[in-house]
């Protein structure tokens, strides 16, 4: 009987697969790495035999199955997180599929498990005066201030996503006629994101102050380096709690990076700018992607109903009486 050794393909699937092949980012690696910490940890205790030990047709539909129970009762984890899970674990199997002929049938299985369904919540996002309210709380006459001052108004009017922000070089950023910033997005698809007149001033005083090489970072620590995911969720934390003395609405809010994002999309949105601009602005994959914003659009839906008839109010056209129409025949 032919064995197939799960750390062979593991291996490769991650060196071959998704680092030379796909080019996959940092982000979808370590979101992949993590997923197989946890089977292959939940699997050896399963078998009781260490993970380099274990074979490819041991990982089959009913052990992942259950991996994906003890992800959502034992760890806690939410739908989507479960889903997350199962995605990484279905790309795999897709990998050997193609490489291991003997094993479709039973990469097939796997592949058939359908994921969760869970509830769409509509999104969360800020209106003008609390964006207003987040972009004036840092202090200017800081460092520290006009480093995260730049950073939020960057944020809230190109609608960058967290990774996006932080991955910015001095050099991406273009100033001038026709300013617009660049940056690396999903499936390492290169954007430009055009720029208002008052990011364009904030840029550039920063740029003037940060004085760095053009493949040096645009925002970095006291000590240079280039921030973290969990230094600029911690910014906008702060600021949004600044910024809720000032507009209260932000109580009821939690503000993060993607919700920054989320906010510059709304703002489109409302200023009449068509869905599938706000799709490449944001790069979106598919224009559906970007269909979530009308539906959180409280606006564009109360716009809607001004032009809907109200319960009782009489059908039909406007027609005079007799007299009236007697009058004007009469003219």
């Amino acid at each position: 009987m032919t064995k197939y050794p799960l750390p062979i393909y593991v291996q490769r699937f991650f060196t071959e697969r998704l680092a030379t092949q796909l080019r996959a980012s940092p982000n979808t690696v370590a979101s992949y790495r993590d997923t197989f910490r946890l089977l292959l940890k939940y699997a050896s205790d399963r078998f009781g035999r260490a993970p380099t030990d274990l074979q490819v047709a041991e990982i089959g539909a009913e052990l992942v199955g259950d991996f994906l129970d003890f992800v959502e009762t034992t760890r806690g984890n939410g739908a989507r997180s479960r889903n997350t899970r199962l995605s990484a674990i279905r790309s795999f199997f897709k990998y050997v599929a193609a490489n291991e002929p003997q094993l479709l049938h039973h990469c097939q299985r796997v592949l058939a498990m359908p994921s969760k369904r869970h509830d769409k919540r509509a999104i969360n996002y800020l209106n003008r005066a609390e964006i207003e309210a987040l972009i004036a709380a840092p202090d200017i006459a800081s460092w520290f201030g006009r480093r995260d001052r730049t950073l939020l108004l960057l944020a809230l009017q190109a609608g960058l996503r967290v990774s996006e922000l932080i991955n910015l070089t001095c050099s991406d950023v273009v100033l001038g006629s026709g300013a617009h910033v660049r940056c690396m997005g999903k499936g390492r698809k290169e954007r430009s994101t055009p720029l208002r007149k008052d990011c364009v001033k904030t840029l550039r005083t920063w740029l003037a102050e940060r004085v760095g090489a053009d493949a040096e970072p645009l925002f970095v620590s006291n000590r240079g380096d280039r921030l973290s995911r969990d230094a600029v969720e911690r910014i906008v934390r702060k600021y949004a709690d600044i910024a809720l003395s000032k507009c209260p609405t932000m109580k009821t809010k939690r503000v993060t990076p993607h919700v920054l994002r989320h906010s510059a999309a709304m703002q489109l949105l409302q200023n009449g700018v068509d869905r599938t601009v706000i799709a490449l602005w944001l790069g979106h994959e598919s224009v559906e992607t970007t269909q979530m914003y009308i539906h959180a659009d409280i606006q564009l839906k109360e716009k809607a109903m001004t032009n809907t008839t109200p319960v009782g109010t009489p059908t039909g056209r406007y027609r005079p009486n007799d007299e009236l129409i007697a009058f004007l025949e009469a003219l």
